[in-house]
């Protein structure tokens, strides 16, 4: 993706929270046939703050990630919404994702690389490839906390009908241009 189209969509994604606080609805977006999947995640100085994405894309990328930025802004379970005045001290990274692939065991996941899906037991759920980079996680070691966030015992992983797929993803934050 072109530094332009990034910067594009970090500003679509900060004005569409600063027209949420305004009531404005996000709109406007030519559909330009793009469907990736995406995450937006919000980050208080090194802090986590709030982070919501699709596997898959639900409609034009654009779009997409002015939604998403609402979501990880307001919808995030694990934190309050976000004030007005916090916004400001808020930087935003996008990860927009390839399709996912099953892989045939965990050998194939490379941390760092790669973003790790892990299904099991009727539970689901992600981990995006900067974790290990931001944890100093391990393969085993993510796949146990992997396991863990979707509520299972830390090794389901290993289950015989466990599936694993991994995917890539091209991040980028306000941070690095």
């Amino acid at each position: 993706m072109e530094r332009k189209e990034r910067i594009e969509l970090l500003e679509t994604a900060r004005k569409s929270i600063e027209d949420a606080f305004k009531g404005i609805a996000p709109d406007g977006f030519p559909d330009d046939g793009r469907r990736n999947g995406a995450f937006v995640t919000l980050r208080k100085g090194k802090a986590l703050r709030g982070c919501i994405g699709y596997m898959t894309g639900m409609c034009d990328l654009k779009r997409q990630i002015a939604l998403l930025a609402r979501d990880a802004a307001f919808s995030d379970y694990r934190f309050p919404p976000l004030s007005e005045d916090e916004l400001p001290l808020c930087t935003i990274e996008i990860s927009v994702l390839t399709e996912p692939e099953k892989i045939k065991g965990p050998e194939e996941f490379i941390p760092g690389r790669d973003g790790i899906i892990l299904t099991a037991r009727g539970r689901r759920a992600v981990f995006l490839p900067q974790v290990a980079d931001e944890t100093g996680w391990s393969r085993e070691e993510m796949l146990s906390a992997l396991a863990e966030k979707a509520g299972l015992e830390r090794n389901a992983w290993k289950d015989e009908d466990a599936l694993l797929m991994t995917f890539r993803a091209e991040v980028f934050s306000e941070d690095d241009l």
